[in-house]
C-alpha cells in the first residue's frame, strides 16, 4: 500500500493536529505503509527523521499562508499525486482537493463548528462546515478520533455509516508516563512553584476548553484553604477573550501561572506533579490532554461532553461545565487525596489500552476499503 499524506497544513505549533500527524506516521510505516509525505518546508527535515524510510516533498514555502496553501491543495497536489503514484490520498485536517486521481480518505477531528459554532470565530466555523461537507460527499473513506465525533458528523451531515472509521489516538508511552520526582521538581522550579501545590490545565486557552470557568471554579474551590494550590495555564494563548477578565477577578492571595507552551519533554513532569489535571471542555473530538494526563499517572477531572468519556471511562472524574459543578468536583478531589490516587492507578491503566499502532491499523483499513469504494 503507497499512501501520500499531505501534511501542509500542519501547524508549526505542533498542537493536537501536529501531534496526531507526527505520531500516526512512524507508526504507518510499522504497519509496512510505503510513505509519501507533502509538508512545509520548514517541516521536512524533521519529517525526514520521524519516518527514514519516507519519500518526503517540500512545498513551496508560499504555503505558510492559509489562502496559498488551499490553491496549492487543489492545483498542484493532484500534480503530486500524479508523480508519486499512490494507491490513496490521506488528508489529515478537514479539507482535500476535488480532483485528487485517487481514492481520497479524510480526516475530520471533530464536529463542534456544527454543534458548537459559538465557540469558533464565525469566518472558521463557516470555512470548516464547508470542508467537512464536500467529505463527507467526496471522500472515498472519513477517519475520525472517536464515536462521538462520528455521530455528530452524522447527525449534522449525514454520510454512509460504512464510510467512517473510528480511529482513537494513542499515547507514546516513552514519552508520558509517571515522571520521575527529580523531573516534577526541575518543572516547579521552572515555573516558580517553589513547594506549592497546583492544579493543572493543558491546552490552548480558546473558548471550547472553558478557561474562565475552570478559573472561577477553582476560585470557589480553594478560596479558603489554608495552603491554596496554584492553577498553571499550560498552552497557548488563544483567542478566548473571556481569560483575562477572569484572571484579573482573582483574589489576592491565590495564584495564577501562564507559562504558555512547555517543550514536549517536559509535560510528562508538568502532568504527573499536578494535584489535579482539570479540563474542563464544553467539547472535544478526542481530548488528547486528557489521554496523557492519565498516561501520566495525574487524577483528572473533565466533562461528559462529546468524546471525553471515550477516552477517560471509570479513570477520570467528571464535572459539568459551569463554574459551580467544577468548584464542587474540584475541591471534592483536592479534599481527598486517596480517591486521587486511586484514579492515577486507574488512568494509567486505561491509557495503556489507546496505541499509536493500534490508530494506524485502523487508518490502513479503512485506506484498504477507500480501495474498493
Amino acid at each position: 500500500m503507497r499512501v501520500l499524506l499531505d501534511a501542509t497544513a500542519v501547524p508549526s505549533d505542533r498542537g493536537g493536529v501536529g501531534r496526531y500527524v507526527d505520531e500516526l506516521l512512524p507508526a504507518l510505516a510499522r504497519q509496512g505503509v510505503d510513505l509519501v509525505v507533502a509538508c512545509q518546508a520548514h517541516d521536512a527535515a524533521a519529517t525526514s527523521a520521524l519516518v527514514p524510510g519516507a519519500e518526503v516533498v517540500p512545498a513551496p514555502a508560499a504555503i505558510e499562508r492559509r489562502a496559498v496553501r488551499l490553491a496549492w491543495e487543489q492545483v498542484l497536489l493532484p500534480k503530486l499525486v500524479r508523480a508519486t503514484r499512490p494507491d490513496v490520498l490521506h488528508s489529515p485536517h478537514y479539507t482535500m482537493p476535488s480532483l485528487a486521481g485517487v481514492p481520497v480518505v479524510v480526516t475530520l477531528h471533530d464536529a463542534t463548528f456544527f454543534s458548537h459554532p459559538e465557540l469558533h470565530t464565525p469566518v472558521k466555523a463557516r470555512f470548516f462546515r464547508s470542508a467537512i461537507r464536500v467529505a463527507v460527499r467526496r471522500a472515498a473513506g472519513l477517519v475520525v478520533p472517536s464515536g462521538a465525533t462520528r455521530d455528530e458528523v452524522r447527525r449534522f451531515v449525514g454520510g454512509r455509516p460504512d464510510k467512517f472509521a473510528v480511529a482513537y489516538h494513542g499515547v507514546d508511552a516513552s514519552v508520558f508516563h509517571p515522571a520521575a520526582p527529580e523531573a516534577q521538581a526541575r518543572i516547579r522550579a521552572r515555573l516558580g512553584l517553589g513547594d506549592l501545590p497546583y492544579v493543572g490545565f493543558l491546552g490552548t486557552l480558546e473558548p471550547r476548553k472553558n478557561v474562565p470557568a475552570l478559573i472561577r471554579g477553582w476560585v470557589r474551590a480553594v478560596e479558603r484553604s489554608a495552603e491554596p494550590p496554584a492553577l498553571v495555564l499550560v498552552g497557548g494563548r488563544g483567542w478566548d477573550t473571556e481569560v483575562e477578565p477572569a484572571i484579573a477577578a482573582v483574589p489576592r492571595g491565590l495564584t495564577v501561572i501562564r507559562p504558555g507552551y512547555l517543550a514536549l519533554a517536559d509535560l510528562p513532569g508538568f502532568l504527573s506533579g499536578a494535584r489535579v489535571l482539570a479540563y474542563p471542555s464544553l467539547g472535544e473530538g478526542f481530548g488528547l490532554p486528557v489521554l496523557e494526563a492519565m498516561a501520566c499517572g495525574a487524577a483528572v477531572l473533565t466533562t461528559r461532553e462529546l468524546s471525553l468519556p471515550e477516552v477517560g471511562g471509570d479513570a477520570v472524574a467528571y464535572c459539568g461545565t459551569d463554574d459551580g459543578s467544577i468548584a464542587a468536583a474540584l475541591a471534592n478531589l483536592l479534599a481527598e487525596p486517596e480517591r486521587r490516587a486511586e484514579l492515577s492507578a486507574a488512568a494509567i491503566t486505561r491509557a495503556a489500552g489507546f496505541t499509536w499502532d493500534a490508530a494506524a491499523a485502523v487508518h490502513l483499513a479503512a485506506y484498504v476499503k477507500a480501495l474498493s469504494a
